[in-house]
C-alpha cells in the first residue's frame, strides 16, 4: 500500500471509530503496571455493617460539560438497576449521585453518600475521580468499586473493575507460549499510555512461559510509525522474535502500524501479531489485512451476549460497553450480600470471584482485579475463540 493510499484509510478507518475513541477516553485506559499481588491483605475499605439490604451509592457523571458522559451514566445506572432487580427484593438499595465528571464532583457526592448511610460505593468513571472519591470515602470503611481501569488508583478502599492492561497481557502472554510463540517483541507509542501499556506487558510477562526480547517505541502519528517499521522488524529478526505484541488500538495507531510492519515482512505465520486491546471493536477491524492470525482477547461471549439482550429488552437500546461494569459491580456486592456478609475487603477478595457478565472475575487485594478471558484468532476476517474463558480461577495467583 502507498503512503498516500494508507494516509487516506487511516484518516476513513479512524474516522468511522471516533465512537470508539471515546471509549478509550471514557474508560481512562492509563493501565499501570502491578505485579499480581495476594487476593487478601492490604488495608481499607473493611466494609460497614448494617441490617437489612446492603446500601449502594451508585456515582456516575450525570451533570458532566463532556458531551458524552450523560449517555454513559444513563446506561451504567440502567445496567446497574438491572442487577439490582435480578437480585430481587430486599437485597441492595441503590441511590445515585451524580459526579458532575469531575474531582471535586466526585469527592462530594462520595462524602455525601458516606453520610447518608452508604455501605458500598459503585463508581465513579473515570481514574482522577476515583482518587478523589477514594480520598473522600477513606475514613468511612466503605469500599470504592470504580469503573475505572487505571490500576495507578488502586489500592486500600479501592478496587477497579475495568479489564487491566496486565490481566489482557498475562492471558494472550500464556497463551501464545503455549503455541510456541515464546519470543516476543513488544511495540507501543512513545507516549505516556504506550509507555504504561509496554510496563504493563514486560511485567505480565514472569509467570507466562514467554520472555520479552525488547521493546521497541514509536512516534505516535502516521510518518513516525512508518519510519520506526523498519528497526522494529529488523530486531524482530535479530532477536530470534517469533511474536510480536501490538499495544496500540484500533481507533488509532493499530491499523497503521500492523500494516506497515507486515510491508516490512514481519507478521503472520512467522512472526504472530498479540494484541493488547478488543481488535473486534468496531467489526470493521476483522477486515484489517495485518491482523490475521493474531491473537487478542476477549470476554467470554456467551454471558456478554446475554447481558446485552436482557438489557436490550429492558431498555430498548443496546448497552454503552462499559455498562456490564456496573451490573457486574452490583452483582459481585449481591451475592455477598445474599449470604448475609458485610460487603468489604474480606469478602470482596474472596478467591473464587464472582460471576460476571463477561465470566468470572476476582478482585485482589491490591485493588486491582483478574478476568477470566477468552483468546481469539481473526481467521478469515472472522473471529475464532482458539481458547475460551476459564470457568474458575485455579488458586491464587493464577
Amino acid at each position: 500500500m502507498s503512503r498516500r493510499r494508507l494516509r487516506t484509510a487511516f484518516v476513513s478507518f479512524t474516522g468511522r471509530l471516533r465512537k470508539v475513541a471515546t471509549l478509550a477516553v471514557a474508560t481512562a485506559a492509563l493501565a499501570a503496571c502491578n505485579v499480581a499481588a495476594p487476593l487478601t491483605g492490604g488495608s481499607g475499605g473493611s466494609g460497614v455493617g448494617g441490617s437489612g439490604p446492603t446500601k449502594v451509592a451508585l456515582l456516575v457523571p450525570y451533570g458532566s460539560s463532556r458531551g458524552t458522559d450523560a449517555e454513559v451514566a444513563r446506561s451504567l445506572e440502567n445496567a446497574a438497576r438491572l442487577a439490582a432487580s435480578d437480585l430481587g427484593e430486599g437485597v441492595v438499595t441503590l441511590e445515585v449521585y451524580p459526579t458532575q465528571g469531575t474531582t471535586t464532583g466526585a469527592a462530594a457526592a462520595a462524602t455525601k453518600a458516606a453520610a447518608e448511610g452508604a455501605q458500598v460505593i459503585l463508581g465513579p468513571l473515570y481514574a482522577e475521580n476515583t482518587a478523589a472519591a477514594g480520598v473522600a470515602a477513606s475514613g468511612s470503611n466503605v469500599p470504592v468499586l470504580s469503573f475505572s481501569n487505571n490500576t495507578s488508583v488502586a489500592g486500600g478502599n479501592v478496587w477497579v473493575l475495568g479489564n487491566t492492561f496486565e490481566n489482557t497481557a498475562r492471558r494472550v502472554l500464556g497463551y501464545a507460549a503455549t503455541q510456541g510463540r515464546n519470543r516476543v517483541l513488544v511495540t507501543h507509542s512513545n507516549d505516556s499510555t504506550g509507555q504504561i501499556a509496554n510496563q504493563a506487558v514486560v511485567s505480565a510477562a514472569r509467570g507466562t512461559g514467554a520472555q520479552i526480547t525488547g521493546s521497541m517505541p514509536y512516534e505516535l502519528s502516521q510518518q513516525g510509525i512508518q519510519a520506526a517499521a523498519p528497526g522494529i522488524a529488523a530486531r524482530a529478526r535479530e532477536t530470534n522474535s517469533n511474536a510480536i505484541f501490538l499495544t496500540g488500538n484500533t481507533s488509532g495507531d493499530l491499523p497503521v502500524i500492523s500494516q506497515f510492519l507486515t510491508e516490512a515482512g514481519v507478521g503472520g505465520e512467522q512472526f504472530r501479531y498479540l494484541g493488547l486491546t478488543r481488535w473486534d471493536i468496531p467489526s470493521e477491524a476483522l477486515q484489517l489485512p495485518g491482523l490475521q492470525g493474531g491473537y487478542f482477547t476477549l470476554p467470554s461471549p456467551g454471558p456478554m451476549a446475554q447481558f446485552r439482550q436482557r438489557y436490550a429488552a429492558a431498555y430498548g437500546a443496546q448497552p454503552h460497553p462499559l455498562a456490564n461494569l456496573a451490573y457486574d459491580g452490583m452483582a459481585a456486592i449481591g451475592a455477598i450480600s445474599k449470604g448475609g456478609r458485610t460487603v468489604g475487603r474480606g469478602t470482596l477478595t474472596a478467591n473464587a470471584g464472582f460471576a460476571g457478565t463477561g465470566g468470572v472475575f476476582r478482585l485482589r487485594g491490591d485493588g486491582t482485579n483478574d478476568r477470566a478471558l477468552a483468546v481469539a484468532q481473526i481467521v478469515n476476517r472472522q473471529i475464532q475463540v482458539v481458547s475460551p474463558a476459564p470457568n474458575s480461577f485455579g488458586g491464587a495467583g493464577s
